[in-house]
């Protein structure tokens, strides 16, 4: 499963894209897990004081947000879904 990285989390990461392995069933918190476990750098930008998903960070799933076509972090994924992860952006 791979990771599309965003902006400075692409920095934090040391790279644009992340392949996380994950067995059996698997969420969106689950690929999450793996992704951070993997990119220890990069719990800090996405990760609130409670150790959740930050409120600015967002993440899609196939193109699309799963906290407003899906069921958040309990959404399921497979090795043919696509996950992105963006922080804040700001411009003008």
């Amino acid at each position: 499963m791979e990771w599309k990285l965003f902006a400075h989390l692409r920095d934090a990461a040391d790279g644009q894209s992340v392949s996380v392995d994950i067995e059996g069933e698997a969420t969106v918190e689950t690929a999450l897990d793996a992704l951070l476990a993997s990119r220890p750098a990069l719990a800090e930008e996405v990760l609130d004081e409670n150790e959740e998903l930050a409120d600015h960070v967002r993440v899609l799933v196939d193109g699309e947000d799963p906290f407003a076509a899906g069921e958040g972090l309990a959404t399921a994924v497979d090795e043919e879904t696509e996950l992105a992860l963006f922080p804040p952006v700001s411009g003008g």
